[in-house]
């Protein structure tokens, strides 16, 4: 059992990408947490990201669906959950293309099953937060329902201007609608009951555990196979990358520090076409692991092919962080330059050892 002395916080489906990087990060900075993960282990999730946190005195994973109300209902009771940061998502816009019901039961209906448990288990009424929670002295703050989001509910954009806090919504994917309407569920929590939450829109993210069927794996992986690299249209659709570590400090950073009933942007400034991105890997594979040992190539550019485009292909995402940037001091530590290295290096260590 947990030390009670901690605070204990539910971190949703931390067995995908981004919760896999933010764990161990999160309980190593951290001497005074627990954390419970609560992860369906979808073909996305996969504990093995998690093998740093799995001997942790202070980390427990529990199997099972934020649907689950009355599984949500007994960790919060069992742990007595003090805060959640919410991951856990279907995310793959092509799957949503092709099955977009998952989407809104997983993101739409397992968010609004995490808010609603939160508010009854941390408030007597609306506005009023049960009184344990706001004397014990142990509790630096009222427990807080972070919710992890994207970019993607904004739409697209043009080619000059920027996401910020103000865009107004406009998701064109099943996958994007599906998060834009649990942001939507998060704020109601917030005016209607005066539940203390806050909400994170990132834009892509990149570096270590990321699924294979993402983007840059899939570039590096078809690319080592000699396999053709299945590029989009023309290439030219254009993505902020954000690296991965630099993702989680936003969130610690918010999640301890932000206003409440707030929203943040954590974009990492490096605005990339998929072409730029291909280029990029190829370039660094051709001299990491030279073709004409692996594939008899020149190089893997060659291997370079342009697919019929996605459904609803957004042409252009871009965040301004600004105001993450001004009010808690937040700045990207890896440069798309440095991070893809990190990147390349870590999967190779992968597919190599596969």
């Amino acid at each position: 059992m947990f030390d009670n002395s901690n605070k204990t916080i539910l971190v949703t489906g931390c067995a995908g990408f981004i919760g896999s990087n933010f764990v161990p990060y999160f309980l190593d900075k951290y001497n005074d947490y627990n954390i419970v993960n609560l992860d369906l282990l979808t073909y996305a999730g996969n504990l093995g990201n998690l093998k740093e946190a799995q001997n942790n005195p202070r980390y427990k994973f529990i199997k099972g669906d934020i649907c689950n109300r009355e599984l949500v209902e007994f960790i919060f009771n069992e742990y007595d959950i003090r805060g959640v940061i919410h991951f856990a998502a279907e995310s793959h816009v092509d799957n949503s293309i092709k099955n977009p019901g998952i989407f809104i039961e997983t993101n739409v209906n397992g968010t609004f099953t995490l808010l609603d448990v939160a508010y009854k288990y941390w408030m007597d009424a609306p506005f009023k937060y049960k009184e344990r929670f706001t004397t014990d002295a142990s509790a630096s703050a009222k427990p807080r329902f972070h919710h992890i989001s994207t970019d993607e509910v904004y739409g697209t954009l043009n080619e000059t201007d920027l996401f910020t806090e103000e865009t107004p919504y406009a998701p064109n994917s099943p996958y994007s609608a599906s998060k834009a309407s649990s942001d939507m569920i998060v704020r109601s929590y917030q005016e209607t009951y005066g539940l203390n939450t806050v909400i994170t829109n990132c834009s892509n993210n990149y570096g270590p555990k990321q699924h294979d069927e993402k983007l840059i794996p899939t570039i590096i992986r078809k690319a080592l196979a000699g396999e053709n690299i299945p590029i989009y249209g023309d290439g030219k659709n254009i993505r902020d990358w954000l690296y991965v570590l630099d993702h989680c400090k936003g969130i610690d950073l918010v999640y301890h520090s932000g206003k409440e009933a707030n929203v943040y942007n954590i974009g990492g400034k490096n605005e990339r076409t998929n072409l730029q991105i291909v280029n990029s890997i190829t370039s660094i594979l051709d001299e990491k692991v030279p073709p004409k040992e692996k594939i008899d190539k020149e190089s893997y550019k060659e291997l370079i092919t342009f697919v019929e485009d996605r459904a609803g292909h957004d042409r252009r995402y871009a965040i301004d962080a600004t105001k993450l940037e001004n009010e808690l001091g937040w700045k990207a530590d890896e440069n798309f330059d440095t991070g893809i290295v990190k990147t390349v290096n870590w999967y190779l260590g992968k597919y190599n050892d596969n």
